[in-house]
């Protein structure tokens, strides 16, 4: 840690930088807890050109945390559509009915840390940019910059390294006033400056100091231990309407999009057609009877996810009258057509249906 003590400009460098380029953002403009705790959370894993706009819906919606915690999952998970990572929006409901229990807004690192959902980072940044806390930010763009400007060769994913890079954070932080916009300053340097592919060295504030550039390592840093794999899952998705009406069900467990909504759905463990599944007798019995008509409308339909990839068959199924409940594994929706739309669903869920123009 001794360079940081002789490199005493590092602060101030990107505090001017910021000055001059930092971006415009609503919940900038304010000190409201709430309104940063939302921000931060749509922004997790989320880039702020597809953030934004959410963002703004979400506050119009539920305007404080009183009409966040008196709303239904539901509806919270609607406003969420499309945005993905969807146990962010389930815990940033949970955590609004947590901070209407106490009465007040945890002012405090420690007891934001305590709210559903919100870990190390957005405990920091709702301290500092709420409340001038003197908490660090550590956060992808963060890393990445102390990395490159440092030559920190700790990986940022192992405890050891997250540790390392969280204390490196804490003693750059400038003392006062100017930790909020430092804060905000070194996450907008690695937002807009020092990009992971094809940062603008030339044009840096830092370039004399940075030990990635003068050592040729700027796309080496900073370092990962190891690389998660890409699993594959097959789902095949069968589209259910009788009279009128057509079948939805609610995603229960630990699983991807808790809390959404969608048609039937059968999982194997490789790819497989239609007829494969007949033959294999894993559709429902009222399935192959002579009322049941089937439409294949799509088949392979790829859709990545972080860290694995689905591969989606999507068949309608044409039906002269509802089957019984007991038919189905998880509690069955009937829904009129129109009223489709009022539903939360996956975004594949969401553009298979409007592929197919049934909603």
């Amino acid at each position: 840690m001794n360079r940081i003590f002789m490199d005493a400009f590092f602060a101030r460098k990107l505090l001017d930088w910021y000055n001059e380029n930092h971006r415009h953002f609503p919940w900038r403009d304010t000190h409201e807890p709430y309104i940063i705790w939302v921000s931060e959370i749509i922004l997790q894993q989320t880039r702020v050109a597809q953030g934004y706009d959410y963002f703004v819906r979400f506050v119009e919606r539920f305007p404080d945390v009183e009409t966040l915690a008196r709303a239904d999952e539901d509806e919270v998970l609607k406003c969420w559509q499309g945005l993905g990572y969807y146990s962010r929006a389930r815990n940033l409901h949970a955590a609004a009915c947590q901070i209407a229990a106490l009465g007040y807004f945890p002012d405090t690192y420690r007891e934001i840390r305590r709210l559903k959902g919100v870990g190390d980072y957005t405990a920091a940044a709702i301290a500092s940019f709420a409340f001038g806390l003197p908490h660090a930010v550590v956060d992808g763009n963060v890393y990445r910059v102390l990395s490159r400007y440092f030559g920190v060769t700790e990986p940022i994913d192992t405890v050891s390294g997250k540790r390392h890079f969280a204390e490196l954070a804490q003693c750059l932080l400038p003392e006062g006033e100017d930790g909020a916009d430092y804060n905000q300053a070194i996450m907008d340097f690695g937002a807009l400056q020092c990009v992971p592919h094809s940062p603008m060295c030339m044009d840096c504030p830092l370039i004399d100091g940075c030990v990635a550039f003068q050592t040729d390592r700027i796309q080496s840093l900073p370092v990962k231990s190891r690389q998660q794999k890409t699993s594959a899952r097959y789902l095949h998705y069968i589209y259910i309407q009788a009279e009128g009406e057509a079948a939805l069900f609610r995603r229960n467990g630990k699983d991807i999009w808790k809390g959404l909504y969608e048609p039937f759905l059968i999982e194997t463990d490789s790819p497989c057609s239609l007829e494969v599944l007949m033959e294999q007798g894993v559709l429902p019995v009222f399935a192959q009877g002579s009322g049941a008509t089937w439409t294949v409308l799509q088949e392979n339909v790829r859709h990545q996810l972080t860290h694995r990839t689905l591969v989606c068959n999507f068949y309608k199924l044409d039906l002269d009258c509802k089957p019984a409940a007991t038919f189905f594994r998880n509690e069955v929706h009937w829904v009129e057509r129109k009223h489709l739309s009022d539903y939360a669903f996956p975004r594949l869920i969401t553009v298979l249906f409007e592929r197919h123009g049934l909603i």
